[in-house]
C-alpha cells in the first residue's frame, strides 16, 4: 500500500510542476497554453495560476517524506484537478493544449485517489 501512496503523491506532484514556466513569464505561459496575452491583468492571473499549481505540487512531493501532510496534499490536488476538469467540461469548447491539461487533471486524479485509498487503508 505505500508504494501506492507514494506513487500516488509522486506523479500527482509532478503534473502539478509541469506548468511552472507559466509562473515565471508569459512566454512560458504561451508555450503551455498555446496562448498569449496582451492584458497585464489576464497575464497575472494565468502565472498566478500557475504558481499555485506548483505550489500544490510542492505540497504532494512534501508529503512523500511527511506522512502529517498525506490528508491535506491529497485533498488539496483532487480538488484542484477535479475543478479545472468540471470548469472544461462545462466549457465544453477548448484547444488542443488545454486538452492536454484535461488528460493530465484526469491522470492526477486517477492516481491521487488510489493513493488516498491506499493512505486511508494503511
Amino acid at each position: 500500500m505505500g508504494i501506492l501512496v507514494i506513487a500516488g503523491l509522486l506523479i500527482g506532484g509532478i503534473i502539478n510542476l509541469l506548468p511552472l514556466p507559466g509562473a515565471i513569464s508569459g512566454t512560458g505561459l504561451a508555450r503551455l497554453y498555446g496562448i498569449r496575452t496582451d492584458d497585464p491583468d489576464l497575464l497575472i492571473m494565468l502565472r498566478h495560476r500557475s504558481a499555485v499549481f506548483a505550489i500544490i505540487g510542492l505540497l504532494l512531493l512534501a508529503a512523500i517524506f511527511r506522512p502529517e501532510l498525506r490528508t491535506a496534499a491529497i485533498l488539496a490536488g483532487l480538488a484542484s484537478a477535479a475543478t479545472f476538469i468540471l470548469i472544461a467540461w462545462q466549457t465544453g469548447r477548448y484547444s488542443s493544449a488545454i486538452r492536454r491539461v484535461v488528460i493530465a487533471d484526469l491522470v492526477a486524479v486517477a492516481v491521487l485517489v488510489v493513493a488516498g485509498i491506499a493512505w486511508l487503508a494503511s
